[in-house]
């Protein structure tokens, strides 16, 4: 029998590669309003929780927290419309999931990016292997609350301490620690390895093959 049942995946830099779709959101928005845009390692580096706090990082500190809610709308609206054009799985992804299906893993996805748009993602790029696919909502704090990782685990019949959980920030080991379960942490996404490694997680990852080895044996 295999350690783990069940992986939960972070979506964005650990999945699949959004950076460049929502670094031109975050920079038509701030066109928009005049304000200075963003470069790419910028915002790569204010990733992990949420569209709200991304681009509340990429304006001013001066900004009115009117205006701030009436140009997050516009920018939600713009990258649930946009969030398709550039980006991608990253390699290997496909296959590693793949894999774990026909091992019997089941799996999951929890993200901090809106919900409409995670499922949107999922049903593009993984219909066949994430039956199971959490976003930000009203119903449930985002991460590192436990919530929605808790409640992917109650929908995949899984328990914590049978599952590991897969991102690739200091926002996702925290999740892990609040959920109780052990955590990879993959060095393709929006963190440096140096970062990770301070983290001290269960495993740092560098290939999305090594996944399937820990999680299989």
């Amino acid at each position: 029998m295999t350690k783990y049942q069940a992986v939960v995946f972070d979506l964005d830099g650990t999945l699949l590669d959004t950076l460049t779709d929502l670094w031109n959101a975050v920079n038509v928005a701030c066109r928009s309003r005049g304000y200075p845009t963003r470069t790419r390692l910028q915002v790569r580096r204010d990733l992990g929780n949420g569209l709200q706090r991304l681009l509340k990082l990429s304006l001013p500190k001066d900004v009115e927290e009117n205006q701030f809610k009436s140009l997050f709308q516009a920018f939600r609206q713009y990258y649930l419309t946009h969030c398709n054009e550039a980006t991608h799985p990253y390699g290997g992804i496909p296959e590693l999931l793949a894999q774990l299906k026909a091992a019997g893993i089941k799996t999951a996805i929890v993200s901090n990016k809106a919900h409409p748009a995670v499922q949107e993602l999922r049903d593009r790029y993984f219909p066949e292997t994430m039956k199971v696919a959490i976003g930000e909502s009203a119903r449930v704090r985002r991460k590192p609350a436990p919530d929605t990782v808790l409640q992917a685990l109650r929908e995949l019949g899984v328990d914590r301490r049978q599952a590991v959980y897969v991102g690739d920030s200091e926002v996702d080991k925290a999740t892990a620690d609040n959920v109780g379960m052990d955590c990879f942490l993959v060095t393709w996404g929006f963190r440096d390895r140096g970062e990770l490694q301070a983290l001290k997680p269960t495993a740092l990852v560098d290939q999305p093959a090594e996944i399937q080895k820990l999680v299989l044996g």
